[in-house]
């Protein structure tokens, strides 16, 4: 078997990280508001942390015992106190409490805040401490109301938080799909001729996702965070400040850097991966869609085993690259842990040879430790990146990708077809093609006639009408309506005025009514009917209990052949358009109803103009032009009758195909 390898597509570039991300503004900047919203409420979310943090040591000294001695000390000073003086004076107990609320205060290293709350407390008829004085009020206060009520605002700021970015997240995902489905359908055909399909399907469909990612995921984390660390790290500072720990300090803030080496250098490596999992995810979908597309090829040719070794291998293909890349990825948070670990002891052992207390140190730790969450989400918030960028380079090549039919900033208006369709000395060569596919074709065709093109195949007959329809361009030369350049036209009111019936009749999965109104919006069921009736399809719709209600399958896979072509006509004539391309319109049909629709068609194009490509030289014997060509060029014209008089190509095909 040969070797499977990604096929880049012609599109494909490289962008720079910083580059990519920017523009993913594009598409936030409309829900600016809710963004707005969520990053503000992961910022607050990240300060509710500080009263955790200034319980702390209060707490580790009551479970010292450093103020129950202080609390015993005061108690004895009041004892003796009433033993000396007898009963005292209401304002005298007053304002010794008062001085020794502070002497409390002082060194059980309150929080700032819970003074404040005392008071307010009092006020409302709540006492906080016990009659000696002791802080056990105060823990109660901050264990069973204020950690409760700081950890319910928390709650609140972190589901505000993930719900207004995941909402953003979600409509720029849809705002992002919508703009590549838009984008795609702008561009010529010879872009289809040249993308494999399922790829493409892959970055329309799949890789819009990576913006969610990163406005839901990723912008969470980042919103909430860094923030996280800087009030950690403040406090930290603030608190090795105020206790005189300068050298602890820079301990710290000399061993963090150490978590973030790893993830830098893990990343790398993972932005490698993670681009090849793209690649080889989007072989694995376009696989997929080849084989369910030529379905009928793999049956008729017995070769789905064939097909599951392709399939097995493609996939095998992508398992590869997304195990490594699991694997690399992996080894980010063991690592940063493993640091972290290490760090700590560290610290513990400096701790010790400098003699420092618990109730001095933990005070510390607590913020380090809450630092360690953030710090490991930051660490897959970087292999989340180098995944998205991959991603995100997919969508902006293909977004940055123009091979879409340009249309002048103000463009000739034509609401109808009076005069002449004419091909000046009109040249074409396909991007990929080494010869012109059409040269110097110079014709017209007047208003209510019938045109043929007749030839081999490859001879530039279907080029001729992709040109008369714009879907591409002439290098040289130009094609006119009324003596206006079509590229001078408006491209929607150009749709309008011509009407085509393919070789290759595609119907979208839907009803039958559904796909001859197409096109035709506003059409009545009545008037569906009639044009089914013109095209000989009302029959054998009609034969099926669902009638025009049944659903025709992918592409039209439950009909026929000759029944999708009748499908299609029907399509045409209820459009009704006064330019008709007819490219083998008849080629699916049986003689039969080859010659029922012949005869619908002939009423059609009664008073209007066609351009009709066949390989079946009988349906355009009465083309008041024919058109023969040969690798492009136009080398013989005329009528039936003068060109089989002429003896010489066309003569050549109508010999051919009546022995045959």
């Amino acid at each position: 078997m040969t070797k499977i390898e990604y096929r880049k597509e012609f599109f494909d570039r490289e962008y720079r990280a910083w580059n990519a991300y920017k523009r993913v503004w594009k598409y936030a900047r409309k829900y600016k508001f809710r963004l707005f919203v969520g990053i503000i409420s992961g910022m607050l979310t990240a300060g509710t942390l500080v009263p955790f943090f200034q319980i702390v040591q209060p707490a580790l000294h009551h479970v010292e015992s450093h103020d129950s001695e202080v609390v015993a000390a005061g108690g004895k000073q009041l004892e003796q106190a009433d033993k000396a003086k007898g009963e005292a004076s209401k304002s005298a107990q007053h304002k010794k409490k008062n001085a020794f609320e502070k002497e409390i205060e002082r060194n059980s290293k309150l929080p700032s805040w819970y003074p404040t709350v005392e008071k307010w407390a009092a006020k409302c008829g709540i006492r906080l401490q016990t009659e000696k004085g002791g802080v056990g009020g105060a823990l109660v206060l901050i264990v069973c109301v204020i950690v409760p009520l700081v950890a319910f605002v928390r709650l609140g700021l972190m589901y505000l938080n993930n719900y207004c970015l995941s909402w953003a997240g979600s409509h720029a995902v849809a705002d992002l799909r919508q703009e590549l489905l838009e984008h795609v359908q702008k561009q010529n055909l010879q872009f289809f001729g040249r993308v494999d399909m399922g790829q493409l399907l892959m970055r329309i469909v799949a890789d819009p996702h990576t913006i969610q990612t990163i406005m839901t995921t990723i912008l969470t984390e980042v919103a909430l965070a860094p923030f996280e660390i800087i009030v950690a790290f403040a406090y930290i500072i603030w608190f090795a400040i105020a206790n005189n720990m300068m050298p602890t300090l820079c301990l710290i803030v000399i061993g963090f850097p150490l978590f973030v080496l790893p993830i830098q250098m893990i990343g790398r490596k993972v932005k490698k991966w993670a681009k090849k999992s793209m690649e080889r995810g989007s072989m694995v979908g376009a696989k997929i869609h080849e084989v369910l597309t030529c379905i009928r090829v793999v049956k008729s040719y017995n070769t789905e085993e064939y097909e599951n070794i392709r399939y097995a291998a493609t996939n095998k293909y992508l398992l590869k690259s997304t195990m490594r890349g699991l694997r690399i990825g992996l080894m980010v948070r063991p690592t940063v842990e493993t640091i972290g670990i290490l760090l700590i002891c560290a610290f513990l052992v400096w701790c010790f040879m400098m003699d420092i207390k618990v109730s001095d140190v933990v005070p510390m730790l607590a913020p380090l430790l809450v630092i360690y969450k953030p710090v490991k989400q930051l660490s897959k918030l970087q292999v989340q990146l180098e995944t998205s960028l991959a991603s995100l380079v997919r969508i902006y090549s293909l977004l940055d990708l123009d091979m879409s039919m340009p249309e002048k900033a103000e463009p000739v208006r034509k609401e109808s077809f009076d005069s002449e369709i004419a091909f000046d000395d009109v040249t074409f060569k396909y991007d990929t093609a080494e010869h012109a596919a059409v040269s110097h074709a110079s014709f017209s065709i007047p208003r209510g006639k019938m045109v043929a093109v007749v030839g081999g195949t490859g001879s530039g007959k279907t080029t001729l009408s992709g040109l008369l329809a714009r879907f591409f361009d002439p290098q040289q030369g130009k094609v006119t309506i009324d003596g206006i350049d079509l590229r001078d036209v408006k491209i929607a009111d150009l749709r309008r005025l011509v009407g085509a019936v393919m070789q290759e009749t595609l119907l979208f999965n839907d009803t039958i009514e559904e796909n001859i109104r197409y096109g035709s919006p506003g059409a009545t069921h009545d008037e569906i009917v009639a044009a089914a009736k013109m095209a000989n399809a009302h029959d054998f719709i009609m034969s099926k209990p669902e009638g025009y209600g049944r659903i025709v399958g992918e592409k039209g896979f439950v009909l026929s052949g000759g029944e999708r072509q009748r499908i299609a006509i029907a399509r045409a004539i209820l459009r009704n358009p006064p330019i008709l391309i007819l490219d083998e319109a008849t080629s699916a049909l049986d003689t039969v109803t080859e010659r029922l629709v012949q005869d619908a068609l002939a009423n059609l194009m009664k008073n209007r103009t066609v351009l009709a490509i066949a390989h079946r030289l009988s349906t355009i014997r009465d083309a008041d032009l024919i058109l023969v060509m040969d690798h492009g060029e136009i080398i013989e014209r005329g009528t039936h009758d003068e060109l089989y008089a002429a003896n010489g190509a066309y003569r050549r095909l109508c010999d051919m195909q009546h022995q045959k």
